[in-house]
């Protein structure tokens, strides 16, 4: 898990010119925090926790305003 966000973070250091820090993407960031949460809500649709899937879909839309489906891959 921790491996796949430092991977994301290096990658948005790499790519976004804008991005000066570690910290800055981490907390300043709405695509990782959608792509974080995406992933924890998808797990919960494979693992057939539906609902749950679709609430952390629901906040993680609320908070980012990036909306990705549960269950898309």
């Amino acid at each position: 898990m921790f491996r796949r966000l430092r991977e994301d973070i290096a990658c948005i250091l790499e790519r976004d010119p804008a991005a000066r820090s570690t910290w800055e993407v981490l907390t300043c960031y709405p695509g990782l925090h959608a792509l974080v949460l995406h992933r924890w809500a998808h797990s919960c649709w494979t693992h057939g926790f539906h609902w749950s899937a679709r609430f952390i879909s629901n906040l993680s839309r609320f908070f980012t305003g990036i909306e990705i489906h549960p269950a898309r891959r």
